[in-house]
């Protein structure tokens, strides 16, 4: 069921998993929540989201049936973010207080993440993963420090950002070289610390950043300021670390009224609303870095499978197979908790299911490939009889670490005239920390 509000209000999706509990037998069941953007700046990405968060939460009952006798999850609850920070504050809070779940999936924003950890789910003990959270900042939230409850399915931008600078340095491709740049960016944490580490990764590289230039996150009639200041030094390169709205206006500016149009993308900037604003002919070559899964992966290409198949979407965005991660961890982590003898929902906390996140995700264990129902139907086979599994996710490694982060792939796209395309992948081990 849908409802829809006025701008910036919140849109409740909810959909109603398997069939009321008929034995005394019957596992529990939870709801699970979603903080994800239907409206605002990242709205094109918000239906793909909550599928995915969906299918990962289908699989998880269907196997449930098989193995626990019924469905483990109740509901699966998505709520708008409108892309900033307080609306999804109230989402996050209806979520935990009237619809009282144990675990949200939060956010594809950085802003909207930490906006949500530090205000809700934290002090309310409630499991939180990032489904599309990039900020560097996430790794080192003062809030979560001793409460281990912030977990995420992507990377941190200290990947993409040095990704990013050895692109633009010279240090890929031929012919794709720059001596200076500069950058916008939106003013959140998923802006500020990606251009951060763009901005030092370029300088260890010979390269030189003329300005870091930031905007608000609402987006704005004009930002011919920002774009002023950007360019006033002449840098050869302009990078943009800021959502797609926010990205086709500062793009049109640039080309019409500055003539600018060296321009280099990054994951945010990968959207349909960004190609239809400033036109293919004018997009067509320029690149791009995107945390990434490997197309090739066996998890990758069986996520796609099942998810086509359940959906009629045209497309797979950056971050929907992250996405599914975030809504499979969280299903997995439920069905241990199951197994290991809860038998009271009300019992199912977030503390409890974030204890069982490295278990389900992080070696020792058998490997269990996402996207296919017969994997997770043998995960919780397994996790029923004791086994240890290690769960390998549809968006690359879902190995926890000490901060709840992982590392996956960085892939370096371009657009072409009618979309766009990964040119190549570069392996997360393969990455320099810096």
């Amino acid at each position: 069921m849908q409802t829809a509000g006025a701008a910036g209000g919140l849109v409740t999706l909810s959909t109603t998993f398997g069939t009321p509990l008929w034995a005394q037998s019957a596992p529990p069941q939870v709801p699970i929540g979603q903080v994800v953007a239907f409206t605002g700046s990242a709205a094109e990405y918000g239906n793909f989201y909550r599928d995915a968060v969906g299918l990962a939460l289908m699989q998880v009952n269907e196997a449930a049936k098989e193995v626990f006798g019924g469905p483990i999850v109740s509901k699966h609850i998505a709520e708008d973010s409108n892309t900033l920070p307080t609306p999804a504050i109230e989402a996050a809070r209806k979520l935990v207080e009237a619809d009282g779940v144990p675990a949200i999936v939060a956010a594809w924003s950085s802003g909207v993440t930490v906006a949500v950890a530090t205000s809700v789910t934290i002090p309310s003990g409630v499991l939180q993963v990032g489904n599309g959270t990039t900020s560097p900042l996430v790794s080192v939230l003062p809030e979560d420090e001793g409460a281990d409850l912030l977990f995420r399915t992507s990377p941190s931008d200290l990947l993409q950002g040095v990704v990013a600078a050895d692109l633009a340095a010279g240090n890929v491709m031929e012919d794709y070289k720059f001596a200076t740049a500069a950058t916008i960016y939106i003013n959140n944490p998923y802006g500020q610390g990606l251009s951060n580490a763009f901005a030092d990764a370029f300088e260890k590289r010979g390269g030189k950043v003329l300005a870091q230039v930031a905007h608000p996150e609402e987006v704005q009639p004009t930002y011919r300021s920002q774009l002023s200041a950007a360019l006033k030094d002449k840098p050869d390169l302009l990078f943009l670390p800021t959502y797609p709205a926010h990205t086709a206006a500062i793009l049109k500016e640039s080309r019409d009224i500055f003539q600018f149009t060296s321009w280099q993308f990054t994951d945010a900037n990968r959207s349909s609303e960004v190609l239809d604003a400033v036109g293919g002919a004018e997009l067509a070559g320029k690149l791009g870095t995107v945390p990434s899964a490997d197309p090739e992966s066996e998890s990758y290409k069986s996520f796609v499978d099942s998810y086509k198949a359940a959906f009629s979407h045209d497309r797979i965005p950056p971050f929907t197979e992250t996405t599914y991660d975030a809504g499979m961890v969280i299903g997995l982590a439920l069905a241990k908790a199951i197994a290991d003898g809860i038998t009271d929902a009300s019992e199912i906390t977030g503390r409890v299911l974030a204890d069982q996140l490295r278990p389900i995700a992080n070696p020792p264990g058998e490997r269990i490939i996402g996207g296919s129902q017969a994997e997770i139907t043998k995960a919780l086979q397994m996790i029923r009889d004791g086994q240890d599994i290690d769960y390998v996710g549809a968006g690359g490694s879902v190995d926890f670490d000490q901060n709840g982060d992982v590392k996956t792939p960085v892939a370096i796209w371009k657009f072409t005239e009618d979309g766009d395309e990964t040119v190549m992948i570069v392996k997360a081990e393969d990455i320099p920390e810096e």
